[in-house]
């Protein structure tokens, strides 16, 4: 029996099965195998400790077109949330499910839970990384520029997780990935410089978003004040103020320039309706197209 992989990071897949994988996400969208269910028989579980609209619907929604079955585990109705430890969780779960997607506060959790899980983990979302959004990133970027090696990509505002696995994406892809965002603010810098350490692309932080925009063919935001991250909300806010995505910064960019936004987006703080709504947004084909690359990565782990 072949060992179980994990996907906690965009690094647990290597360029040519990102590219497998983008591929085949663009086949399941157009329609291919639609009666395909590789998942049949199969259960995976949904943890979170977060909110979600896009991640949880788009896994459920995807587990069941691949003939799978979720199971929502709330931290609140299972013993993890009493004081069992991750480590007898993961085990006991592995006994009973044949896949694991997580969506927790702390990397150090899923990193732990995945040590002791003898399924594939994958990660939903931690504060560290969100490696399943920059998947459906990369697929939107390819869909609407036909390549991926080559594109300039502008990352506006606060250096967060999306950012983290965006840097990690950017060195796989060959994409020249610009950051900009305020002092104090920066993107993880052991993720800025193992991505650099590999990259043949360019991985640039700097302070002006203007700067950043310009030459783009992708200008990216996420929102502000991420959650858990709510006590510090005014201070982010003012810090933030000047890195909003509106027409002004979008003219800085390539007339076909296309705006991403992981979503849910706070109009009117990073990114204003005029552009969200816009010619060149091409937000909401990135949130359908978490389904479709989840759909591929499931297919990809799930054995």
């Amino acid at each position: 029996m072949s060992s179980k992989r994990d996907f906690l990071t965009i690094w647990d897949l290597t360029a040519d099965e990102i590219e497998c994988l983008l591929k085949r996400a663009i086949e399941l969208k157009s329609g291919a195998d639609k009666n395909k269910c590789p998942l049949i028989g199969k259960s995976i579980g949904i943890f979170f400790e977060k909110p979600s609209t896009r991640t949880r619907v788009s896994f459920e929604v995807g587990i069941y077109q691949l003939g799978g079955q979720s199971i929502y585990l709330n931290p609140r109705e299972i013993q993890l949330g009493r004081g069992e430890t991750i480590a007898d969780t993961a085990r006991v779960l592995s006994r009973y499910l044949n896949g694991i997607v997580l969506r927790t506060y702390s990397h150090a959790s899923a990193e732990e839970f995945a040590s002791h899980a003898t399924v594939p983990v994958i990660n939903g979302l931690s504060d560290l990384h969100h490696p399943c959004q920059a998947l459906a990133d990369l697929m939107t970027i390819l869909e609407k520029k036909g390549k991926l090696n080559g594109i300039r990509l502008a990352y506006i505002g606060d250096g967060n997780n999306v950012a983290n696995s965006l840097i990690e994406a950017s060195a796989l892809t060959g994409m020249n990935l610009t950051i900009a965002c305020p002092e104090g603010y920066e993107p993880d810098p052991d993720v800025l410089e193992n991505a650099r350490s590999k990259a043949a692309s360019e991985i640039i932080v700097l302070r002006n978003p203007k700067e950043a925009a310009g030459r783009a063919d992708v200008i990216y935001t996420d929102v502000w004040v991420s959650m858990g991250q709510e006590d510090k909300a005014e201070k982010k806010k003012a810090k933030l103020r000047d890195y909003q995505i509106n027409g002004q910064l979008l003219h800085c960019a390539k007339n076909d320039a296309i705006v991403l936004h992981c979503l849910p987006a706070h109009r009117g703080e990073e990114i204003t309706d005029e552009v969200m709504d816009g010619p060149n947004s091409a937000v909401f084909d990135q949130a359908e197209n978490r389904l479709h690359t989840e759909k591929a990565l499931l297919e990809f782990l799930i054995r």
